[in-house]
């Protein structure tokens, strides 16, 4: 690939080892490039979402509801604003707002306690 213009970061390049079963007695091994060794990581963002190797999808939850209020936040000057219309108000919640708020979301396979949030 280095041939054809792509140039891997070594510096930045770590992986991910996903353990979706409790029965997993595989031996930990190490990878490397050209024999530096990549550096390990329980989770990572990926576009857009952050990936945890348990399988599990709390950290993209939180990370998905703060998001959301962020854009809440950005956007209060014209939600909470008595002079802009409320049917604009709604459009900008739909269009900044709920897209934020929900990216990914049809692909969660919630829990019971995740529902509330």
């Amino acid at each position: 690939l280095e041939a054809k213009g792509f140039k891997l970061s070594r510096s930045k390049t770590e992986y991910l080892h996903c353990r979706f079963s409790a029965d997993e007695g595989g031996v930990a091994s190490e990878v490397a490039i050209e024999g530096a060794i990549i550096p390990r990581v329980e989770r990572f963002r990926y576009l857009g979402s952050i990936i945890q190797g348990n399988g599990e999808i709390d950290e993209d939850i939180n990370h998905r509801i703060k998001v959301g209020w962020q854009k809440w936040k950005n956007a209060s000057g014209i939600l909470c604003d008595r002079r802009i219309p409320l049917r604009l108000k709604g459009r900008v919640y739909r269009m900044v707002v709920r897209p934020a708020l929900l990216y990914g979301a049809e692909c969660w396979p919630l829990k019971k306690s995740q529902v509330q949030r």
